[in-house]
């Protein structure tokens, strides 16, 4: 069972999950975001961002709480730089310290849905908020710009761009930017449109592209991916 809700918390959003009565596994698909959760089993933890699908593995009725920060808003919240736990999941302890987490840990235990927000807002506010170039980058190439139009419309160059994305996203435009494009295709493809008008319209060159892409992030063929 998986439900989420928007929280009003800088874009971010709260999910949770309890997986069945036997150990499984699912695909998390790359998002751009960075993860806080409460596992059941394993306690508070970091899901950093990711290059390509993770394979999560789920104990019998392990339960799972997450807040789903946006693109670019992680490290405000972290205080590490994104690329740090990039591709990883790690315990919150290991960033910041058992003895700071114990306490939240015993919290969130009885309610983590609201202890992990209530973190990440006084986190954020410690911080003055998410750095803005993380939404303004992220917008650009969601709606489709390339990356060298992007550097100009947040005025940087390609390098300056390319350090400030590694450390706001875990990863270089680029990358983002290719994952953008998979959710904008998947969620065309989940609306009805075909996999040829949704390669068109998503900006791949054609639909081979945009099944060599699909198998390189998530591990799958779009028909496969999308099947019920």
């Amino acid at each position: 069972m998986y439900r989420e809700r928007p929280t009003g918390l800088a874009g971010a959003t709260l999910w949770t999950s309890t997986a069945p009565a036997r150990a499984t596994s699912s695909r998390v698909l790359p998002d751009g975001c960075l993860d806080l959760l409460w596992s059941s089993r394993a306690g508070l933890l970091v899901a950093g961002p990711d290059r390509t699908a993770f394979l999560s593995a789920s104990a019998p009725r392990e339960r799972w709480v997450g807040l789903r920060l946006p693109p670019g808003v992680g490290p405000a919240v972290l205080g590490v730089p994104a690329v740090e736990v990039r591709d990883r999941r790690v315990p919150l302890g290991d960033l910041w310290g058992d003895r700071a987490v114990a306490a939240l840990a015993d919290r969130a235990a009885a309610d983590a849905e609201a202890v992990l927000v209530e973190v990440a807002a006084c986190r954020l506010r410690a911080a003055g908020g998410p750095d803005p170039l993380g939404a303004r980058v992220t917008a650009a190439l969601a709606a489709g710009a390339t990356v060298a139009a992007t550097a100009v419309e947040v005025g940087l160059d390609p390098h300056a761009l390319l350090r400030r994305s590694r450390h706001l996203f875990g990863y270089g435009p680029k990358t983002l930017a290719r994952i953008l494009r998979l959710r904008r295709a998947l969620a065309l493809a989940r609306g009805g449109v075909a996999l040829a008008e949704v390669a068109s319209r998503a900006g791949y060159a054609d639909q081979a592209h945009l099944t060599r892409d699909t198998r390189a992030l998530t591990g799958l063929p779009p028909t496969t991916l999308l099947r019920p």
